[in-house]
């Protein structure tokens, strides 16, 4: 089973349900969103956009961003169209399927880079997370920024809490990646930037990024 399939199976009900449910424990989103300062009619692009409700967030706190969102699950994309068009930014956003590890964002959305890229809660989701991210890199126009955040590994938390949580996880193909906060200092120094990376709530979630130079 590809993880197109996989992902496609895993959402096709879960859907409906995904951000009434997550928004309990995928922290710090919103977060992100708010610390993403899109440049006047900047470009902005998720990779992993789910249910679109982080771009929806982002195109209420930023009015005038273009919204484009990458998903690898077209029952996912269903939903993200839906909640977009009823949230009146159908016009400004574009949405379109593909794998995070290699897509052509030219073709997808009619240009390669992006004034912001983040991901939200999806490189634990992935395979290949090293993979996109290298990707989402090469999507971060000069001076750009890529934002990420995503379940850190609980080091400030009991140990039974983190057995339990990441049991837990795994029955939805969730694996935290402990190797997050090295892969993008390693990515900032290869695209001549700056790196940033910190720890949320006692380790349960992390913040990383970088700046494009």
């Amino acid at each position: 089973m590809s993880h197109r399939q996989l992902m496609d199976g895993v959402y096709r009900y879960q859907r409906h349900i995904y951000d009434l449910t997550r928004k309990y424990y995928l922290l710090g989103r919103d977060g992100l969103v708010a610390d993403l300062d899109v440049p006047a009619g900047g470009t902005v692009l998720e990779i992993g956009c789910g249910t679109g409700r982080n771009l929806i967030a982002v195109g209420r706190a930023w009015p005038r961003a273009q919204l484009h969102g990458v998903d690898i699950s077209a029952a996912m994309l269903d939903t993200a169209r839906a909640s977009v068009a009823k949230a009146g930014m159908a016009e400004r956003a574009t949405l379109a399927q593909g794998d995070a590890c290699g897509f052509d964002a030219q073709a997808l959305f009619g240009r390669a880079r992006f004034d912001r890229v983040f991901i939200s809660y999806a490189l634990s989701m992935i395979p290949d997370w090293e993979g996109a991210l290298a990707q989402a890199g090469q999507c971060v126009a000069p001076g750009g920024r890529l934002e990420i955040v995503d379940f850190g590994q609980q080091d400030g938390l009991p140990a039974l809490w983190k057995g339990a949580l990441f049991a837990w996880l795994a029955r939805f193909h969730v694996s935290p990646r402990r190797d997050l906060m090295p892969a993008i200092e390693r990515l900032a120094q290869a695209m001549g930037g700056v790196a940033h990376s910190r720890a949320l709530y006692r380790g349960y979630a992390v913040r990383g990024g970088l700046v494009r130079g």
